[in-house]
This record gives C-alpha cells, structure tokens and sequence, in this order.
C-alpha cells in the first residue's frame, strides 16, 4: 500500500502530523466506584456550555427548537431502538411502515412527488441531490451553486464532485444578502450545467426568490435544487409551488436534539421525473396475496444489492431513528403547530432583529426578508462579543461569520427560535449595550 501511494515508510506517511500529538500520552486515571465515576462526569459536563443552563442564539445550521416530549417517549420504545440496523428484507414491517410514513409526511410538508427514507445530513443531501441531477441531465458536467448556501454543504459538495471531475461555479452574494440571479444566469450554460442550487431560507436567514431562481435554471434545461429548512415551510412556499425539481435540507430541527453536531437527517425529495436516480431507498405500500397491507422496500438503487456499479449512489443506509422522531415531531404538530412554530420564528426574531439594531453600534448587514437568522455588524470583534457575552451575562452568542466570508468579519449572526422568550430577547439587548467591548 506504501508503494502504490509513493511513500517510503509509515513514518513518512504520518509526517504532516506534528511530533506532539504522535507522542501524546492517554492519561486515564484509575478505576472509580459507580457513584464516584457518575460525579465526576457530572462535574465534567457542567463545564459545558448548553442550551439547557444557557440561552443560545447560535444557529448556522444546527437550531435549538422545542421537542415534544412523546418524541423522546414514542421513538425509544424497543421496537424501534435495536442493536441491529434493519437494513434489507429481514426489516420489520413495523420499521418499514415508520419509514413510509416518513415519506409520506415529507412530500405533504414540501409539496414533491417522492421522498427516500432519508440520508446522513443535510450536507450529504445537497451532495446526492448534485449526483442526481447529473444522472437526470445525462453528460452535462457543471454545477452552479449560490454562494449563499451553507459553506459547509458546499464544501461537501465539492469533497463529492472532485473526484468525478465536475465543475463547480459559485453566483455570489448581493449586497442585501440574497443570490445575485444576473451572475445565476450567466453561470448557467444552457448545454453544460446539470443543477442550480440555491437555499432559502439561505445561511444568513434570508428569504431568497426561489421561483425566479428555478425559472434561471429551467430556462438552460438544468435541475433546480432547493436546499430548505423544514420549520420555514410552516410559513414559507414548498419547494413543490416554485418549480423545484429536487429538494433537500437538514432535518435537525423536526425533533432532533442539537446533540453535539449528530446524528441528524439528510431530507431528499423530488418529482416523479428524478424518481429513478433518487440516492437510498423507497418505502412503498402493497398487499399480499390474502388482501393485507404490507410496506416493502420498492426501489434500492444501491451498490449492496443488484445494481452493483450503476448504483445511484454508495449511502448504504438511512438515519431511520432520526427520521422517526422527524416523523413524530410532524405528527405531534400537525398542519397548524408547524405553522405555529414557523410564525413564533418570524415574529420572535424580528423582534431580536429590532432590538439588537437599535442598540449604538450595531446595524443590520442586510436588508432582505428573514426567517429566524439575522445579521448584524458590531462595534467590535465577533469573538470578542461572544467572549463577553459568555463571560458577563452566561449567553451564548452568535455566529462569527468571518470564519467562511472575510468580508463580514465585523459581523455576527443571531438566531432566535421558538424557544426563546420576549424576555430573553431584553436580556441579550441589554448584555449587548452593557458589555465593556461595546460600550460608547
């Protein structure tokens, strides 16, 4: 294996690694009675910061939302929660009725045709969405993505197409913090670009043109993918009304604990035209011989079973426990809740939004309609005010936004959900205008 990859020794294939973290020593104490043991993890996790000791009004992806309790109670019954991954034709049909009715809810709450039983994450769906599109388009080589969707799922994206050496060209941001659509337009070839993908709400929270978006795209007979966040499409269009041929997104916020980054759940639905080249597996409902309903794996485009090398893609499973507190989380609301929680978002975040801006000092960057993310640009370093803000008041700040664009490394990016209150929002006003690093 050495040889093949042109290097000497395994010395020399660790030497990018510095010679302080090879020799790094495991320190582990000794053995600890029960008791002990359970205390002393307790004092280590209270050094934490969490949502549950602190407020936050970090977002960028990964949102603090409000989770049923029958979440936690229904799907941590042990029909569900097993040491085995129903994987193939020995799945349950209680496993498989759960992940048709998963799919069910996800093209009622996006207005599509299809849905799979779902992906890794919302990053790995925007990449198996670019896949899909290329297999749909047949020989066109080009993706036009807006720079506007989230930095990490295009930087999958491009983990993705590099070895299948496929263009990737970025529309850039406008100045209210929406996708230039004059740049979307001329990015896209008519005989090269096999997907336009655009996100709205996009990463900085704002309300992006997706009709107009998708009418670029099918304008140079390319895909149009929505990349979405579920809780929006309580208030906002589905991607199913604005022409969206393959939409996907992070399912984290349908009862998903922020959990440290994951597991979470990659969403993927299209029209029926996408169907064949859809990534993982469909659920469908039949019935037997004698007339009962059965639930059955339909379609499994995958490399593990006959496909072998015209597999769609290599995801060899599904977040199925994700997508069962998805699934319940949906249930538990119902059309009403979830256009109560979306309407809780918009309202309770521009409240924030005014409050922040009026403090000296800070401004809005943009001016485009929100949902639950705004951005601000402070009188001082990002860093800086989310050390404060930790520090003095015990919140958890926002978003530095400089890490991805240089261009808003004054800038800072505060979401607020359904779990905050008017009162929260005075709070982190007023430890805003208080800290030393912001007062004039």
């Amino acid at each position: 294996m050495l040889d093949a990859i042109g290097v000497k020794s395994f010395d020399e294939l660790l030497g990018a690694i510095p010679d302080g973290l090879k020799r790094a020593e495991l320190r582990v104490p000794p053995g600890l009675p029960e008791q002990a043991l359970r205390e002393y993890l307790l004092a280590l996790s209270r050094r934490n910061a969490d949502v549950m000791t602190q407020q936050s009004f970090l977002g960028g992806g990964a949102y603090d939302h409000f989770i049923p309790t029958v979440v936690n109670a229904l799907a941590s019954l042990p029909e569900f929660v097993t040491a085995y991954t129903p994987y193939q034709a020995e799945a349950s049909q209680g496993n498989l009725q759960a992940m048709f009715e998963y799919q069910t809810a996800m093209c009622e709450l996006t207005g599509m045709d299809i849905s799979n039983s779902s992906l890794y994450d919302g990053a790995s769906a925007v990449a198996e969405a670019a896949i899909a599109a290329l297999n749909v388009t047949r020989g066109r080589r080009k993706l036009v993505v807006s720079e506007a969707v989230h930095p990490d799922y295009r930087t999958v994206l491009g983990t993705y197409m590099r070895g299948l050496g496929i263009e990737i060209a970025h529309a850039p941001v406008t100045g209210n913090g929406l996708t230039n659509l004059a740049a979307l337009d001329d990015a896209t070839a008519a005989d090269a670009t096999a997907a336009v993908i655009v996100q709205s709400p996009n990463f900085f929270g704002c309300i992006e043109p997706m009709a107009d978006a998708a009418a670029v795209a099918h304008r140079k007979g390319a895909l149009f993918v929505a990349v979405v966040n579920p809780i929006s499409l309580g208030v906002l269009a589905p991607p199913g009304e604005y022409g969206a041929d393959i939409a996907v997104g992070e399912g984290q916020p349908l009862g998903i604990p922020l959990a440290y980054g994951g597991p979470y759940l990659g969403l993927f639905t299209c029209t029926e035209h996408v169907m064949r080249k859809v990534p993982g597996r469909l659920v469908g409902m039949t019935s037997d011989r004698k007339g009962r309903r059965g639930f059955v794996l339909t379609l499994q485009a995958r490399e593990q079973h006959i496909r072998r090398d015209k597999a769609t893609s290599n995801i060899c499973t599904n977040e199925a426990l994700m997508a069962l507190r998805a699934l319940i989380h949906l249930c538990a609301l119902g059309r009403d809740g979830i256009r109560e929680v979306g309407e809780l978002n918009l309202r309770y975040s521009h409240y924030a939004a005014e409050r922040v801006a009026a403090l000296p000092g800070f401004e809005r960057r943009f001016d485009a309609p929100f949902f639950n993310e705004f951005v601000v640009r402070c009188p001082a370093g990002p860093a800086e005010v989310n050390r404060q803000l930790r520090q003095e008041a015990g919140i958890i700040g926002g978003l530095d936004l400089g890490r991805w664009y240089p261009e808003l490394d004054d800038c800072l990016m505060l979401c607020v959900t359904e779990t905050k209150t008017k009162d929260n929002i005075d709070a982190l006003a007023a430890a805003l205008e208080g800290l030393p690093c912001t007062v004039h």
